[in-house]
């Protein structure tokens, strides 16, 4: 049996996995719960590993074929919640027109969504204020631009102080965040997501676009997909497996938070019938937006297909 270390974030939905319910006659995965991404698996003791999707195109883009990306979005999620204000702020994105805007990390997947749903409302880079930094104090401070800067246009933030702090001073007028701050959900934390029903707006966006965007895909060495050509294949298909099951067991240990019921309920009634399907086809749309996002906002220099992105997929 071949034995592989794959390191993931802390999904809820990996627990099954973890605890050895999903066995594989060929495979074992040891699964290390990291705090964050490994920046590039062909160059670490993992074997596989939870990826940036922006990241591993640049790898594609760049001739890194060190390693190989499985079509398996192990995180998806609308991106309308992601923008947060103070709770005397703008209610809508079209009001972030000639705004400052701070982001967690400019090249980053989410970010990346983020940008072109506010597209859609006719706020592009170009027409808002980018300051990069980190969200709280208790984060570490980096270079958070990755090549990106343009003076004017798209900045550190001042001094590198907190975005949190930028925005309860009015410096900033939004924050693109994945993660909300501490205490955010609180009663009297002073913040709220900008668009206040960003379940309706998400709904919305579904509708028009069919999918759930993904920002992370799972990769693996190329030398181990090489010798076993059916690994790649085995680690989506467990992965799979471990949600399927997590998912089962939430539906009936659904009083963790007393609402969870509802949306329970909700997710069926809105979400279409395989939404989080692994693979090129199913994702194919989406795929290929992606792509077409990380040219128009000038990450990439060219659009690429997905053929170059999964070409063991394709």
């Amino acid at each position: 049996m071949l034995t592989l270390r794959i390191a993931l974030r802390d999904w809820d939905y990996i627990t099954p996995l973890v605890l050895g319910e999903v066995a594989s006659e060929k495979l074992k995965l040891i699964v290390d719960r990291v705090g964050t991404l490994v920046p590039h698996v062909g160059r670490s003791d993992y074997d596989v590993a939870e990826t940036s999707f922006s990241r591993y195109a640049q790898l594609c883009h760049d001739g890194d074929d060190s390693i190989t990306g499985i079509p398996n979005f192990i995180m998806r999620g609308f991106r309308n919640r992601c923008v947060i204000t103070r709770n005397d702020g703008p209610t809508s994105f079209a009001q972030l027109k000639g705004g400052r805007i701070g982001v967690t990390g400019w090249r980053d997947s989410g970010n990346t969504w983020t940008r072109a749903v506010l597209r859609r409302d006719g706020v592009g880079v170009e027409d808002a204020f980018w300051y990069a930094g980190r969200l709280t104090e208790t984060h570490p401070i980096t270079d958070r631009l990755d090549g990106f800067g343009r003076p004017g246009r798209i900045e550190a933030c001042p001094d590198e102080r907190p975005m949190v702090d930028l925005l309860r001073e009015g410096f900033l007028d939004a924050i693109f965040t994945p993660f909300m701050p501490a205490g955010f959900f609180a009663p009297d934390s002073g913040l709220r997501q900008v668009q206040t029903d960003f379940r309706a707006a998400e709904k919305a966006y579904l509708d028009d676009v069919g999918y759930v965007p993904g920002m992370h895909l799972i990769s693996i060495k190329s030398g181990i997909a090489d010798a076993h050509p059916w690994v790649a294949q085995e680690i989506s298909d467990m992965l799979d497996t471990s949600q399927r099951i997590w998912d089962e067991k939430r539906q009936k240990y659904a009083d963790t938070t007393p609402w969870l019921f509802d949306e329970l309920r909700r997710c069926k009634a809105d979400l279409p019938a395989g939404w989080n399907a692994s693979g090129v086809n199913e994702n194919m749309r989406m795929i290929n937006d992606f792509a077409q996002e990380l040219h128009q906002q000038g990450i990439m220099p060219r659009v690429l297909s997905a053929a170059e992105l999964f070409p063991r997929f394709v």
